[in-house]
């Protein structure tokens, strides 16, 4: 699975059958300050992740 992350980085992790939770845990990402993109459409937290996926972590920026 490819994994294009919030600072520009890519990682090709091999990934079994998982969720979008759990790879935001293992990554240490905050999944409070991102979306998740699998092939190209925003997911949920909850959502089945793996193979051949292609996951994009997009920050999510915001100020006052």
């Amino acid at each position: 699975m490819r994994v294009l992350l919030p600072d520009q980085g890519i990682r090709v992790i091999d990934w079994g059958p998982g969720t979008v939770a759990a790879l935001l845990q293992e990554l240490g990402i905050n999944p409070l300050e991102v979306m998740v993109a699998r092939n190209g459409a925003l997911v949920p937290e909850q959502a089945a992740i793996g193979g051949d996926d292609e996951i994009r972590i997009i920050r999510i920026a915001h100020g006052g």
